[in-house]
Order: structure tokens, then sequence, then C-alpha cells
């Protein structure tokens, strides 16, 4: 899930980055002394070609220490739906689902991986199983937190899923030929758009055109897969608040 996920970023940042370009015109008029004065592009990023804005906006977007990713990407069993903050610090929190057959809520921080699944989740992770055995897993674990080390085996991939450095890594060293597009605003925030293509896929990134050239939002147009992630709440602290109240702790169980 996570690979696929950062390969969706991925693709929209180095777009997105590129978004926020505008070119410029040349023109004007001689004056008497026989100086030809410059005429500026209105608009975000005067002078900018594609690939310079997306290389300003993946150092934007790889340099904050938290972001929030929303929305649903496609994976080998399903479509993933998410909302989630990560930080560089290992810490996110927030939902997780699977093609509409429930959520998982997660909260990680440094030491300890805490999940919460819904019925409707479990009996659909539980297809193919014993009828009583997804009961018993439904009655045991259905809307209540557990609980595990974050260095334990079991808990390393999501550890490393909530790592704000790992998702951004290959954001870094990206090649685009982006084109800019038109205007636009995303949960009222200006943004210059651009397009891209990957082989069949056609991406339409948005990129903050105020303050920092953030990554606010990728859409892949492809029938085939669409999917569309919005990114938000930059340098935010992350929610890790921890739960309380009754906590399964499954290192104890597995003894």
């Amino acid at each position: 899930m996570r690979r696929t996920t950062l390969a969706a970023v991925c693709l929209a940042a180095a777009a997105a980055v590129g978004l926020t370009a505008c070119g410029t015109e040349t023109g004007g008029s001689k004056k008497a002394e026989g100086k030809v004065t410059e005429k500026k592009e209105a608009g975000p990023f005067p002078g900018m070609s594609g690939p310079d804005i997306v290389d300003k906006a993946v150092k934007a977007t790889t340099g904050a220490t938290s972001l929030r990713v929303k929305g649903s990407v496609p994976d080998e069993s399903g479509t993933v739906e998410l909302d989630m903050a990560f930080d560089t610090k290992g810490q996110c929190a927030g939902t997780m689902g699977m093609g509409g057959e429930g959520s998982l809520d997660l909260i990680t921080t440094a030491r300890t991986v805490y999940m919460k699944y819904d019925e409707k989740f479990l009996r659909a992770q539980g297809k193919g199983e014993p009828a009583a055995d997804t009961q018993a897993a439904v009655d045991m674990l259905a809307d209540r937190w557990v609980k595990t080390s974050a260095t334990g085996d079991d808990a390393k991939d999501l550890a490393s899923f909530c790592d704000l450095d790992v998702l951004l890594a290959d954001f870094k060293d990206v090649n685009s030929a982006a084109r800019r597009g038109k205007t636009a605003t995303v949960d009222g925030t200006p943004a210059l758009t651009l397009t891209e293509n990957d082989g069949t896929d056609r991406y339409t990134l948005y990129v903050a055109a105020e303050g920092k050239p953030y990554l606010l939002k990728v859409v892949n147009e492809t029938a085939k897969s669409p999917e569309t992630l919005t990114f938000g709440d930059y340098d935010k602290p992350v929610d890790v608040t921890r739960p309380t109240g009754d906590i399964m702790d499954i290192d104890k169980l597995a003894g």
C-alpha cells in the first residue's frame, strides 16, 4: 500500500511542482534612448519554465517537516482510501480503508503503533475464513484500540509507511516535462495547474501559487485507474495523542 501511494504522490509532485510556472512574454516599445523594456507576464512564478517550477516545488515539498495526504489510490487488491498526517519523526495519525470495505484508524509514535478496526473492515478481511473465526475476531477487535511495538516484526512496514522521509524519498532527483496550465484554488489556496503524461496516465497537478510552492493536489485522469490526492497541513504538528481506555496489547498476547 505504501508503494502505491508513494508512486502516485511522487508523480504528482514532479508534475505539480512544475505547475506553478508561468512563462514570460517579451515585448514592449522602444524609448527615445533606444532601450526596449521587457513585459513580464502576470501571474505566479513569472519567467519560470515548467521544469524549473517542478524543481522549486519538489524542494519545498520534500523540505516539509509534516503534511497530510487525503484521497484515494489504486492498489493491487482494490482502492485505498486514506486521510493521514505524517511527519519526519516517524509519527502518523489518520484513517485508511480499502474499497469501501470498512476502515482502520492508525496512530504511530516513535515507539508504539495503535490500531482500531471497525466491524466492516474485519469482516472484509475475514472473507474465505470460517465464519466462527471471523466472528471471534470481530468480538475481540471491533472498535477497540490495540497496540504493538513500532520496532516489532509485524509493525515495521507500518512504521516505515508513517515516516515522511521515506514517503518523500522518491520526490528528489525527478525529471519533469510538465506544461503550465490555468490558475485555480485548492481549499481556498491559490494554485497553478500543471499537466504531465506518464505513459497512458495523464496527471493534473496543483502547486501553491502563494507562500511556499507546496504540492496541493494531484489528479490522475486515466479512466482505468482514476485517483485523486490532496496535500495540506504542511509543517503542522501531527496529533499523535495516545488513546486511552480499553487497549489490547498484542505483544503481551503473543507471549
